[in-house]
């Protein structure tokens, strides 16, 4: 009996290993066709704007749906550190894309801090970026800013902006003083009380008031700056000039992912929970929602993505007339305009 036992084991697992070898290889069968051209995926990193946030959930969706896979990438997502960190880790080849902040960009290149890097695709026709603080702190328009403490990461692109933003809200910048901080912790930090305000996406508010349990005040950029753009979409000028291809199938699939998450925010918060546990999806939903009116502009036609010339020099004018960059620079010398997406 016991022999027959043993037979009738060995022969299951036979069988049962039989059956996942011919699911490998169909699962095999099934990257190399997804890969194009018979070859396998090709394996990308892609880094996030800044941490894990809801804002950012449309990347794990792109992987979730299977749209990255389809367009031949096995794609890994790490945590971005703020627009300086992302253009950081893709020219020095250690993320292959990654979002940024695109006057963050501008100010970068036009300031010699930066170089090396290429714009295909815009995420937000309308820039995000702006100070949070909760009622009760004291903050309810921008001059109240003076005196107070507040907290970013130091390469944020809130934090490089505020001078302009200062000066074109008539705020004395050396009366606000700036303390260090992360991504991820910024909120608690704030909930703490250790600061007056932070740095944040003015669609953090959902996610700011489940942390705080209390009523988020926003102070957007785009209320003085009207004309900048949000996140934009990079590589390196090396990948951008030697497979141009490549970078516009990416940008395709994440893109296809971006408008997934708009049209299904509460699938997409659930995803990003299956991916990122300290996510919370209900807040990731409510960011979501609230995104999507910058992500869409009217004067851009209707496919996500775009970028248009003009817009992006009136960008740079507004820089150059508060005094933010060094030198000229070009909307051509940041943007491969034969890469981003056409209206």
């Amino acid at each position: 009996m016991r022999r027959l036992t043993r037979t009738v084991a060995a022969a299951t697992l036979a069988t049962a290993l039989a059956l996942v070898t011919a699911c490998s290889s169909g699962s095999d069968d099934a990257e190399q066709s997804a890969g194009g051209n018979g070859g396998s995926l090709e394996k990308v990193t892609y880094l996030t704007s800044f941490g894990n946030f809801g804002r950012d959930a449309y990347a794990w969706v792109a992987k979730d749906k299977g749209f990255f896979k389809e367009a031949g990438f096995d794609v890994e997502i790490q945590p971005g550190l703020g627009t300086n960190g992302v253009i950081q880790a893709v020219v020095s080849g250690k993320a292959h894309f990654g979002p940024i902040d695109l006057t963050g960009g501008l100010l970068q290149v036009g300031n010699g801090q930066a170089k090396d890097f290429t714009v295909i695709a815009a995420i937000h026709q309308r820039t995000m970026a702006g100070i949070a603080t909760l009622e009760g702190n004291g903050i309810a328009t921008p001059k109240d800013l003076e005196g107070k403490k507040l907290a970013d990461a130091p390469g944020s692109v809130v934090r490089n902006l505020f001078p302009t933003y200062a000066r074109m809200a008539g705020i004395d910048a050396s009366k606000v003083q700036w303390v260090n901080g992360d991504p991820q912790s910024l909120i608690g930090t704030l909930s703490s009380g250790s600061v007056d305000g932070i740095g944040q996406f003015v669609v953090g508010q959902p996610t700011i008031e489940t942390v705080s349990k209390k009523k988020a005040v926003m102070l957007p950029y785009s209320n003085v700056m009207q004309d900048l753009y949000g996140n934009a979409l990079i590589t390196s000028s090396k990948l951008a000039k030697e497979n141009p291809e490549m970078v516009k199938r990416f940008s395709a699939a994440l893109l296809k992912g971006l408008e997934y998450a708009l049209a299904h925010p509460q699938e997409a918060g659930d995803i990003l929970k299956k991916n990122v546990e300290a996510s919370v999806p209900a807040a990731a939903a409510a960011e979501l929602s609230l995104m999507a009116g910058y992500v869409r502009s009217n004067n851009t036609g209707t496919a996500l993505g775009t970028l248009d010339n003009g817009r992006v020099a009136k960008s740079i004018a507004i820089l150059q007339g508060a005094g933010a960059l060094d030198q000229n620079i070009t909307p051509d010398q940041i943007i491969d305009f034969s890469l981003t997406p056409k209206a």
